[in-house]
C-alpha cells in the first residue's frame, strides 16, 4: 500500500466528500494511480482544478503518484476574457439558471430530458461548457469545459458564472429567446396587433419576436425582474453600467 499527501486549497474544501474536509490529507492507495484519478476518489471533479504541485515541482493530472509524494490543489482561476464568445449547455435541473443567461444574451442549450451522455457529447462536440451540479458528470474524461455550481438559488448561480467565465463584456440584455435561445427581432406592433392582450397594446409599443418559436417579447415583468437582477450584478461589478 502507498500513501500520498494532499494539501488543498481553501475554495475547493467545501468540493471533497465530507469525511476527507481537510486543509491537507493522507491517501493510501494501490497500483498506478494519477493525480486526476485519486483526486476526483476524494469529490472534485477535474474541471475545478487548476495549478499541480507535486514535492514542489508543478505536474499535470495525468502524473502518476508515487509513495510518500505531497501534492498541492489550487482551484481553477477565473477564466479571463478571451476573443469567442462563451456558449453553454446546462443539465435538466437548472432551467431558471438557463432562463436567466439567456435573458443576458448567452447562447445556452438546455432541455430538461437530457441525459448525462447527450450533456457530454453536446459539450464536446460543440465546444459548450457544461453547467451542473453532478460532479459525476464532471468527472467524465471526455469534458474538457464545465462548471460545478455551488449555491441551489439561481441567482446565485448566475453571479458564480459570470464570475468564474468574466462574462460581464458579453452581456446582451433581452436580445435571446428564453424559451428556445433563437436570437429575437424586432417587429412592428401593427404586425402582431391581433396577438396582443387588451393592456398590452396600450401600455406598450417596443416588441420583438422569436423566429424559432414565435414568442413575442415587450418590457413587461419579466423585464422589470431582469433589471433588478442586472443591478445587483452592477453592484457586485459582474456586469458594467455601460452594459445595461
Amino acid at each position: 500500500m502507498k500513501t500520498a499527501s494532499f494539501d488543498f486549497g481553501p475554495t475547493l474544501l467545501p468540493l471533497l466528500k465530507r469525511n476527507l474536509r481537510e486543509q491537507e490529507l493522507e491517501i493510501s492507495f494501490k497500483g498506478l494511480q494519477t493525480t486526476k484519478h485519486l483526486i476526483e476518489s476524494m469529490g472534485v471533479p477535474h474541471t475545478e482544478i487548476g495549478p499541480l504541485k507535486a514535492n514542489g515541482k508543478p505536474i499535470e493530472m495525468d502524473y502518476q503518484v508515487q509513495n510518500r509524494d505531497r501534492i498541492q490543489v489550487w482551484p481553477v482561476e477565473p477564466i479571463s476574457n478571451g476573443p469567442i464568445e462563451p456558449r453553454f449547455v446546462l443539465d435538466g435541473h437548472l432551467g431558471r439558471l438557463a432562463s436567466y443567461l439567456r435573458m443576458l444574451g448567452f447562447d445556452c442549450l438546455y432541455r430538461g430530458l437530457y441525459e448525462d451522455e447527450e450533456l457530454a457529447q453536446v459539450s464536446v462536440e460543440e465546444a459548450r461548457i457544461l453547467l451542473t451540479r453532478d460532479r459525476m458528470l464532471l468527472m467524465r474524461k471526455v469534458i474538457t469545459q464545465g462548471y460545478l455550481l455551488r449555491s441551489l438559488s439561481p441567482e446565485e448561480q448566475l453571479k458564480e458564472i459570470m464570475q468564474r467565465y468574466s462574462l460581464s463584456s458579453w452581456v446582451k440584455p433581452f436580445k435571446r429567446c428564453i424559451r428556445c435561445n433563437h436570437a429575437l427581432e424586432s417587429v412592428k406592433k401593427d404586425l402582431i396587433l391581433k396577438r396582443l392582450e387588451p393592456l398590452t397594446k396600450k401600455y406598450f409599443d417596443e416588441f420583438s419576436l422569436c423566429p424559432g418559436c414565435d414568442q413575442i417579447y415587450w418590457k413587461g415583468s419579466h423585464f422589470d425582474h431582469m433589471q433588478k437582477i442586472i443591478e445587483e450584478l452592477c453592484r457586485n461589478k459582474y456586469v458594467m453600467e455601460s452594459e445595461r
